[in-house]
């Protein structure tokens, strides 16, 4: 995709189709160049081809490499996905930033403010996928902020430029939502067993991912958490129903006490 318009108030996001992700890391590679981003991730693991292991803050593209034994029915397989900050609806790091380092952009994505952060840490214990992190460096938190700098200058970001399959599609997040069911519907027919959607839907945990993906089997076997839940999401109701028990208690208490009085 080359140069285009990018609208401030449309929500902007990524679909990963992961049954055409080669493993190639051109990804990573366009990410840690763009952005300036640490390059200490460079030995292998020693369990597999993945040489950056996960996410965190000198590691803003994680391609995971799943080796499958082989079956009866067919010999070893490698799953590859190129995994990024999810960009949720309700973001955990945004809503437990103090100081308003993290916030939400006009394309309606997640972005970093290093020189406002303060460190405190609470994003990193927040976040459901384990995505961002505190730097060494500097004990800043970093993450994904979706190269919005590009997307100022109308340029998709630096990831979904280099990736040579399109396995990394970015633009409007409702039309990726719809060519992403479409290409489930598409690798379903063609017998593809345990194709799945994942961060697709508007009714999960987060309130939907900017960033979903297109899997070939169950998030765990990617390192994704099955059923991921912003901590904050309940917050309003949990605060409801302690200031209900507490109303409910100061009653009782000054029952007890004007029945006390009155003996």
């Amino acid at each position: 995709m080359s140069d285009f318009e990018v609208r401030a108030g449309t929500r902007y996001g990524f679909f990963t189709d992961t049954t055409i992700c080669i493993g190639c890391k051109a990804c990573e590679v366009a990410c840690k160049e763009w952005n300036q981003v640490p390059d200490k991730s460079l030995g292998f693991t020693g369990t597999s081809y993945d040489n950056t292991a996960s996410l965190g803050a000198d590691t803003w593209r994680h391609v995971a490499f799943v080796e499958q034994p082989a079956t009866e029915l067919a010999g070893f397989r490698f799953l590859m996905s190129s995994d990024v900050c999810k960009h949720c609806t309700s973001a955990a790091c945004l809503e437990v930033c103090p100081t308003g380092a993290i916030f939400t952009t006009e394309f309606q994505t997640i972005g970093v403010q290093d020189d406002i952060c303060n460190g405190c840490g609470y994003c990193v214990t927040a976040c459901p996928f384990g995505v961002i992190e505190r730097r060494e460096s500097d004990g800043g938190a970093w993450k994904c902020t979706l190269c919005y700098d590009r997307l100022r200058g109308a340029k998709q970001p630096a990831c979904a430029q280099a990736c040579p399959t399109d396995s990394i599609q970015f633009g409007p997040l409702d039309e990726l939502r719809r060519r992403g069911a479409r290409r489930l519907e598409d690798v379903a027919a063609a017998g593809v067993a345990g194709a799945r959607l994942y961060g697709h839907d508007e009714d999960d945990g987060v309130g939907g991912s900017g960033a979903f993906f297109l899997l070939l089997d169950e998030p765990e076997v990617y390192g994704l958490p099955p059923d991921p839940v912003t901590p904050t999401r309940h917050l309003w109701s949990m605060w409801r129903s302690a200031a209900v028990a507490a109303g409910g208690l100061a009653l009782a208490l000054g029952g007890a006490f004007l029945g006390g009085n009155g003996g």
